[in-house]
């Protein structure tokens, strides 16, 4: 979340910021002010009266030592006592309108985001590779219909819409791909971790999911205030990131670079009439994640590192793609900047999103209680960041669009074959 200091301190430049988000996020900042000032003036009225109390606390043992009445100055304690009380229910209310306010609040974008309202201002950063010449490019559909790589129907009958099911060579070629992918980051320095797949709610609102983006998850555990205490995980960032919720790093142990694999599942509640041909957008799919805490001094630096780390798995598979710098109105919810890397899928004439690089700042460590000790003693929060690693199955998709062949058979990029055990699909 962001820091209630910065806001208090420079009001007006922070509106600015989220106001370069879109949207109506920067009228909160006023609420979190009113909220902020009603809390400190109950909690100095309260400490005012506490020391008054403590006067006639010690009034009434000298009037007891003399012998004289306290009747009235006890009535006065008593008095103090059912005002703070009043206080404290108001210290307490106006501190949690606070705390809900800044926890849907979005982060500031850096100031070097480019600035737009949507997709179509996001800036082309750099591209590799050629585009594949292939005369009549078939899609990823039809490729893996015709090698019997994925059963939809199978998916549908176990699961519903939205999951498919990898059979044969095609759930081989999957599992060769996991494989490539955190063998490639644990060389790259990255700690593998093997994570639950279902969190608790507050590692949720701790990186950010929540309260925002709750109708996209998959939530059970109802407890009786109705909501879910449990999730499955959207992404492998949640369990990961929240390894070190409520911890105090020493300033050597940063950074902090782990990679994990889950399945990662979303409703895609808000998706409705965006691309969900084949396995693009499914309810279900696999991911490879990177994490990073870092020092705040080097955070953005370090993004630059991570996306490249990222960017070596298409590299190494040969697979044209391209990175954009996403702008002010189209970042996401929790970060400050952000790079999408981008891979052509010829069968469908576009790129597809195969993996989204961020910095966050201070903004999750701050909702996870996440701190590091600097040399000085001081407690700090660090920077957190994470990127894909990739993701699947959309680099699924890429490498059988791009590596189909004119008779059909599809080719394996040479660093997989170890993984895959075959050199080609061949023509069905």
């Amino acid at each position: 979340m962001l820091d209630i200091r910065v806001i208090r301190d420079h009001p007006s430049a922070v509106q600015e910021r989220l106001k370069a988000r879109g949207g109506d996020h920067w009228q909160r900042v006023d609420e979190v002010l009113a909220c902020d000032e009603e809390r400190r003036l109950a909690e100095t009225g309260k400490q005012q009266l506490q020391s008054s109390r403590k006067n006639l606390s010690k009034q009434i043992g000298l009037n007891k030592g003399r012998g004289e009445d306290t009747a009235a100055l006890e009535n006065e304690v008593r008095a103090i006592n059912e005002q703070i009380a009043r206080l404290d229910l108001a210290a307490e209310g106006a501190a949690a309108r606070q705390a809900d306010l800044l926890l849907n609040l979005p982060n500031l974008p850096h100031e070097g985001c480019p600035l737009g309202m949507d997709e179509c201002a996001n800036p082309v950063v750099r591209e590799w590779g050629e585009k594949p010449d292939i005369a009549v490019p078939k899609d990823h559909v039809e490729l893996a219909f015709q090698h019997g790589l994925i059963d939809w129907d199978g998916g549908i009958r176990v699961a519903g819409s939205g999951f498919v099911v990898y059979r044969g060579k095609g759930a081989r070629l999957e599992r060769a791909l996991i494989n490539f992918l955190l063998d490639t980051q644990t060389a790259n320095g990255y700690e593998e971790v093997n994570v639950p797949h279902l969190v608790k709610r507050e590692c949720m609102e701790g990186t950010g999911q929540l309260p925002k983006f709750e109708d996209d998850m998959y939530g059970t555990d109802v407890g009786e205030d109705g909501r879910n205490r449990l999730f499955l995980a959207p992404t492998a960032e949640v369990p990961v990131t929240n390894l070190y919720r409520d911890t105090i790093l020493a300033e050597c142990d940063l950074p902090v670079k782990m990679v994990g694999y889950t399945p990662c599942f979303r409703r895609e509640a808000g998706s409705a009439g965006r691309d969900n041909k084949g396995i693009i957008r499914m309810h279900q799919f696999d991911k490879v994640e990177l994490v990073q805490i870092v020092h705040p001094d080097s955070g953005f630096e370090v993004l630059e590192q991570l996306t490249g780390h990222a960017e070596s798995i298409l590299r190494q598979l040969g697979l044209h793609y391209r990175v954009i710098e996403l702008c002010t109105g189209d970042i996401g919810f929790s970060s400050a900047k952000t790079y999408d890397i981008e891979v052509w899928a010829p069968g469908h004439g576009k790129y597809l999103e195969v993996s989204s690089c961020s910095c966050f700042t201070d903004y999750q460590a701050r909702r996870m209680r996440l701190r590091f000790k600097d040399a000085d003693g001081k407690n700090r929060f660090p920077y957190t960041l994470n990127g894909s690693g990739t993701a699947l199955p959309r680099l699924y998709v890429a490498l059988l669009e791009q590596c189909q062949q004119a008779d059909g058979s599809i080719r394996i990029p040479p660093v997989l074959v170890p993984y895959f055990g075959e050199s080609m699909l061949s023509r069905p």
